[in-house]
């Protein structure tokens, strides 16, 4: 698991203010009563590791944990919203929303919790560790959040990079060109850019930020289709449509595919074949020893259907295979 680079009180005021010392944007929006809803729901729920599962790095300017609110910001189809988490009580979920989109974000919070997620067709019983895992683990769903193109960008974000370079060019390029969130947030957050706004980020703040021109060119690309994207894969009547609908643009393969189907659609069956980790540790957890993609591909078919929910415990588990070497160190090309 990454972290996101370490920053100075001083380098996070550079990085709000954006690149070059822009002048600062969007001062603190005034915040109205919020909107509020209780959810309870009808299974054991693990919030933290359920929804935090969004978060894109510990610094992420739209995903923060303040004491024991989680707070999340969002670009919904009826407007940029903030919404505050809380368990108040075993199995009683307070939500509070502000900004245009609030009733949007609630009406969806069940989604965000998992209500979507169904396991009953989950058999944790054909490998001891699995097992294990998902007896000390119930609360665990798989949370969707509908919001098709935030997924697929930061996928996008993450291609063939490190979780510490593609965490800090997603906290720059949203803290300088997104949408400063509404509401009593515990610091200053921002919802990511509009489609339109992705397709007219300029090539040198891409740089500045820390994003290679493969991933920046192929986020510009999608958000030039990017509202017949988001029809297409909320239509699509299964995973396979989805991957054929994703993998038909340039620059996006299996493992963006899959990535955008964990986070925005909750696939319990989506597999990130290509990851650089993942067959390595899905291997060691079930058989004590690496395996490539295919190897991982042939473990995984005895639950066909909900893969990603095999993925998810293994990572519950806290089984990892030992290091045998120095971490990878990323090459920093901004100065160039």
């Amino acid at each position: 698991m990454t972290t996101s680079l370490s920053r100075s009180p001083r380098t996070r005021d550079a990085e709000r203010r954006g690149p070059r010392a822009a002048p600062m944007r969007d001062p603190r929006p005034e915040h109205d009563r919020p909107l509020e809803t209780e959810y309870r729901p009808r299974h054991p729920l693990d919030l933290n590791r359920t929804v935090l599962s969004q978060r894109h790095g510990a610094g992420d300017p739209t995903m923060t944990v303040s004491g024991a609110v989680i707070w999340r910001v969002s670009r919904t189809p009826a407007g940029i919203a903030t919404l505050a988490l809380r368990e108040t009580h075993p199995g009683v979920i307070r939500g509070a929303a502000w900004g245009p989109g609030r009733e949007w974000v609630l009406d969806q919070l069940p989604a965000l919790c998992g209500a979507d997620d169904d396991p009953s067709a989950f058999d944790a019983t054909r490998h001891p560790l699995i097992a294990d895992a998902h007896h000390r683990h119930p609360g665990i769903r798989l949370s969707r959040t509908g919001l098709v193109f935030d997924a697929l960008a930061s996928a996008i974000f993450e291609q063939k990079v490190t979780g510490v370079q593609a965490f800090g060019a997603w906290r720059r390029i949203v803290t300088w060109c997104g949408e400063r969130a509404p509401g009593p947030t515990p610091s200053p957050m921002f919802a990511p850019p509009t489609v339109d706004g992705w397709q007219h980020i300029p090539s040198w703040v891409w740089h500045r930020a820390g994003l290679e021109p493969p991933q920046s060119k192929t986020v510009v690309r999608a958000a030039r289709r990017g509202d017949a994207i988001v029809r297409a894969v909320l239509d699509a009547e299964d995973g396979e449509a989805v991957d054929r609908v994703l993998i038909s643009q340039p620059g996006i393969g299996p493992w963006t595919s899959a990535e955008t189907r964990i986070r925005a659609l909750g696939d319990p069956d989506a597999v990130s074949v290509g990851d650089y980790h993942l067959a390595h540790e899905v291997g060691y957890a079930l058989t004590g020893h690496r395996v490539d993609d295919d190897g991982m591909l042939q473990l995984l078919a005895p639950w066909a259907g909900q893969r990603q929910r095999v993925i998810r415990l293994i990572g519950a588990s806290g089984v990892r295979e030992p290091r045998r070497g120095p971490r990878l160190h990323p090459e920093d090309h901004r100065a160039r």
